[in-house]
């Protein structure tokens, strides 16, 4: 049994300052890639049953600014600071040899600037999951994880939140059911995956162009089929979508609204030296509306366009993306990540971006007597399709986005951080 609690301070102002953050971590390490775990040193003992809790508080801030026109979904042009406030009790059991079975309950709260509005990658990777000021409890997780082996070799795995100490067949196939966040099993960058230790935009933690099916809180229903192998694997993902854009309720007639995904991953090189390439696919039937003809409504009408006016029974989204990571050195990493949807149809579950690149580096600390340490930086260039710009400037808004005009660009991010091991 262990525990690990972080807690992390910001300081985020758009366009012109770093986003710097400071984390300060006891206990367990970060929690553990789903695809590529870390090797013990030692075989891992198979464990029955483990339990982690994470408590992680992220502040932020960001002062006054000039802004020619302010709407309703605006980054508002005077100074503010937020707090968010996010615990998770992580439980493990594993039943029979080749099945697990996982529990979070969650509790957040919190604020982010001007009501999670007005900058579509956000500062703060927390948000996703507080629905409410005030903390609440909910479910989180409950999945259970079955694998079906071929061959004689094992994978070993570490004690670690969400992953049972012991040893999985290193050819196998694997089917998931519950709930849980798609991004635990897909998109699975070794440097940018976590912002709970890692970076916190919302576009460098995940892929932005990615409108992964989703509640408010950044988790879903549904099954993930996933073939491993030693050097690569292929998973495939349905789950369910919100009823409206960025809802807590689920559309249940999955026969005609639901998110796929697909993901092909290649793994090389050895512990010290490897690296990996994802390449990303996404199809989302959801009901929802198309910036294209809310714009032809708007001008047969006069009025601002509405998105949500045109909304359609199962209308298309797509989109691809690219993740890649590569140990250079033992102690210096390098990642990046290109992301792409159609940009035609309505921004519904994660964020109101189309378009996406990414890169950074991440230094372990063993240069400055320091190896537990970490130290990471990245750029992130973020920006939308010319018809949803277009929307935005005849005046439409997203569930997150919208100034009532737009002279349009594209969102530059430079994040840092230092971790102290």
């Amino acid at each position: 049994m262990s525990y690990f609690c972080r807690c992390a301070g910001a300081v985020w102002i758009l366009f012109l300052f770093p986003h710097m953050a400071v984390a300060w971590q006891s206990g367990s390490e970060q929690p553990a890639d789903h695809d590529t775990p870390p090797a013990p040193t030692a075989p891992a003992e198979p464990e029955t049953w483990n339990w982690f809790y994470q408590a992680t508080s992220i502040g932020d801030y960001h002062p006054g600014f000039y802004a020619p026109y302010t709407g309703a979904f605006s980054l508002l042009p005077y100074s503010e600071h937020a707090v968010s406030l996010t615990t998770t009790l992580f439980l493990g059991y594993r039943p029979f040899s080749n099945t697990q079975i996982y529990f979070n309950p969650e509790i957040a709260g919190g604020r982010g600037f001007s009501g999670v509005n007005g900058v579509a990658n956000a500062p703060n990777g927390e948000l996703p999951r507080v629905a409410s000021a005030t903390p609440k409890p909910y479910l989180a997780r409950l999945y259970v994880t079955q694998d079906f082996g071929f061959g004689t070799e094992r994978e070993k795995f570490e004690s670690g939140p969400n992953q049972l100490a012991g040893s999985r067949p290193m050819t196998r196939y694997s089917i998931t059911i519950g709930r849980f966040t798609l991004t635990d099993f897909f998109d699975n960058n070794a440097f940018s995956h976590d912002p709970r230790s890692q970076f916190m935009g919302w576009a460098v933690m995940y892929n932005g162009a990615w409108d992964y099916p989703a509640d408010t809180r950044g988790y879903t229903w549904g099954w993930v089929h996933e073939f491993h192998t030693k050097l690569w694997s292929v998973r495939y993902a349905s789950a369910l979508v919100p009823r409206v854009a960025n809802g807590l309720r689920f559309d249940r007639r999955v026969f005609r609204d639901r998110g796929d995904v697909f993901e092909g991953e290649r793994r090389w090189g050895g512990e010290n030296r490897g690296g990996a390439v994802r390449l990303l696919g996404y199809l989302n039937h959801t009901d929802s509306g198309s910036y294209g003809e809310a714009i032809a409504l708007s001008r047969q009408t006069g009025q601002p366009p509405a998105v949500t006016a045109t909304s359609r029974v199962g209308r298309l989204k797509y989109g691809a993306g690219i993740s890649a990571d590569q140990q250079v050195t033992n102690d210096v990493g390098v990642f990046g990540r290109l992301g792409w949807n159609d940009g035609k149809t309505e921004s519904f579950a994660f964020t109101a971006i189309d378009r996406l690149a990414t890169i950074g580096v991440s230094v372990k600390g063993a240069r400055w007597k320091r190896p537990d340490d970490v130290a990471a930086s990245e750029i992130t260039v973020s920006g939308l399709s010319a018809v949803h710009a277009q929307y935005l400037a005849m005046g439409g808004y997203d569930f997150l986005i919208g100034d009532g005009a737009l002279r349009y660009g594209t969102e530059n991010i430079w994040e840092t951080y230092y971790n102290p091991g």
